[in-house]
């Protein structure tokens, strides 16, 4: 809970300031500007995903394992051991980006016009590389007041020193823009990095490839799997443009971002505390076990009062967030909110593929899972529109948690405990029921019952959230 509270309030305050950038940027560069500073990224991201071997995920693992061992040698060995393949990995990028550079300009604009753009901003993915070794050692060592100040810190940062660059040099300032945010970020990941205790000691590269093998591996079971996600994101929006329209994929994005964005706070929770909390455990079934029921239940009781607010509301916040031209999303973006309830209780459980090095198993889930959900996405698209990606979001997770369920009790024997299983379905129900009042009845009758419900469900998790911590107490004693 108060992981998921402190970077909660982190993203509404990196919401804020991505606002504020965005508009400087948008008045200052243009849709142009911003459609080139777009494409760069992108590209770099996908470079950056083929040759990451997603470390950044991947080592957490190991380190808050050694970390929990109190074992000062071992954890110094694995944070030695992760930052030599760091600065491989990181090399590895930005050679392929070099090498590549004419041809990633040719296939992004069309053109080699941005070929020496491609070359500089190469070495931008060995510091965001070495960037996330920071970021990695302070999540897997459990800094969370580290972390949080870090982001913070970054998105101000970011802020001050790519405005008045943009300001300046217009779209020429692009380039130095992207640098100068990138070594702003491993500046900060270095210092809080820096006040933990950890030394480096002499490894040969014959034992660190040895021993990091593992970590390698697992990396790129979960860099391809991120690279399949991202391919198949792809393909759903050029059926969507190809069958429908440009318009309805800018609507489509627009949805998710807004889902996304302001429910982030307790997947984000999940990535960097509950991940390394999980991993450090992982060879005490029982204590996993609970571990994982403990996350489903804190995430359910914070996300379904939220949710509850979006189906609701979903009109206004639509209008609030962007304009009249986006309620055609609204259909869409009610079936998808109740999607993310069950997203939020099979991701609980899915961690735990990744906790036990079960990196196969991993690879294959998230596989057929990608396929299933392309299918239903392209289906759903093609007889019901916008409506129907909302549906097959809800279909999609709600046979993921099914999938996710079986696979881990089968290969890791997890339970679901009682008390989760009820929260989960007394939640569920209140928000299918709301759902079925603001797709049915009149809108002013919608708003009454619905914010009864709205109520239901608040009152509901506050009990359960005092009963967990007992903070009501905590308040009348101060």
């Amino acid at each position: 809970m108060k992981a998921t509270s402190i970077f909660g309030g982190v993203q509404v305050f990196q919401i804020i300031i991505g606002i504020i950038r965005s508009k400087f940027i948008a008045v200052l560069l243009g849709p142009a500007g911003m459609g080139i500073s777009g494409l760069l990224q992108s590209t770099l991201g996908v470079i950056s995903s083929l040759t990451n071997f997603g470390l950044s995920t991947s080592a957490v693992k190991n380190v808050s394992a050694a970390y929990a061992t109190d074992n000062t040698e071992e954890l110094n060995r694995v944070t030695t051991i992760f930052r030599r393949l760091v600065w491989f990995t990181g090399m590895l990028g930005v050679v392929l980006t070099l090498l590549l550079s004419p041809y990633l300009s040719q296939i992004t604009f069309g053109n080699k016009k941005y070929t020496w753009a491609f070359v500089i901003l190469s070495i931008t993915l060995l510091i965001n590389q070495i960037s996330a070794a920071q970021d990695v050692l302070i999540r897997g060592m459990r800094r969370i007041k580290y972390m949080a100040q870090s982001s913070i810190f970054g998105s101000i940062l970011g802020l001050l020193t790519t405005i008045p660059l943009y300001y300046i040099y217009g779209v020429q300032g692009i380039v130095p823009a992207l640098i100068i945010a990138s070594i702003s970020s491993l500046a900060l990941s270095w210092y809080f990095a820096s006040k933990l205790s950890v030394e480096r000691i002499i490894i040969s590269w014959k034992d660190i490839f040895g021993e990091g093998k593992e970590m390698l591996y697992m990396g790129f079971m979960i860099s391809l799997s991120g690279t399949i996600t991202m391919f198949f994101s792809y393909g759903v929006r050029i059926f969507i443009s190809n069958y429908g329209s440009v318009n309805d994929v800018g609507l489509y994005n627009a949805g998710f971002a807004i889902i996304n964005t302001y429910v982030g706070m307790v997947f984000t929770a999940m990535s960097t505390d509950y991940f390394p909390r999980l991993s450090a455990l992982a060879h005490k079934p029982e204590q996993a076990n609970q571990i994982i029921n403990q996350q489903a239940e804190i995430a359910i009781l914070i996300l379904s009062p939220v949710l509850m607010v979006f189906i609701v509301f979903i009109k206004w916040i639509i209008f609030i967030l962007y304009s009249t031209a986006f309620l055609p999303i609204q259909n869409m973006m009610l079936f998808a909110a109740v999607g993310i309830l069950f997203k939020a209780l099979s991701w609980a459980i899915a961690f735990l593929f990744l906790s036990k090095s079960a990196s196969k198993l991993f690879f294959w889930n998230e596989l057929i899972t990608n396929v299933y959900m392309l299918l239903f996405n392209l289906a759903g698209y093609f007889y019901y529109g916008l409506t129907g990606l909302g549906v097959s979001f809800l279909a999609s997770y709600i046979l993921y948690t099914i999938q996710v369920y079986l696979v881990s009790n089968i290969f890791f024997h997890y339970k679901m405990s009682a008390e989760l299983a009820q929260i989960f379905i007394i939640q569920l129900i209140l928000i299918f029921i709301s759902l079925a009042i603001v797709l049915y009845v009149t809108e002013a009758l919608a708003y009454i019952l619905g914010s009864l419900l709205l109520s239901v469900s608040i009152a509901h998790s506050i009990f359960h959230l005092n009963k967990r911590m007992n903070f009501i107490a905590y308040f009348e004693r101060h």
